[in-house]
């Protein structure tokens, strides 16, 4: 089954247009590198130095990673992961 990544429409220029991903792992970190894999440009958009980028969000279940236990976050079968990045407007 595998775990859904929901791509927003902001980085779907780098995903060819797909609005999400079936992917495995175990972890948050562990799915975003088999993302990065698929998407190789996905990666710099998304992190830096090893990390998330600062204004990149990413949710387990509803749950930001950040007040988890970040790119160790746990994942199951069937869990949705969702990214964000802070869109600036006004």
């Amino acid at each position: 089954m595998g775990v859904t990544v929901s791509i927003p429409t902001q980085l779907r220029g780098v995903t060819g247009g797909d609005a999400e991903a079936q992917v495995s792992g175990g972890t948050v970190g562990e799915v975003l590198d088999e993302l990065f894999d698929r998407y190789d440009d996905l990666r710099d958009r998304i992190c830096e130095d090893g990390g998330l980028r600062r204004f990149v969000n990413v949710y387990v279940g509803g749950e930001d990673i950040r007040f988890l236990s970040g790119l160790d976050t746990e994942v199951a079968d069937g869990d949705e992961v969702k990214i964000l990045p802070a869109v600036a407007g006004g």
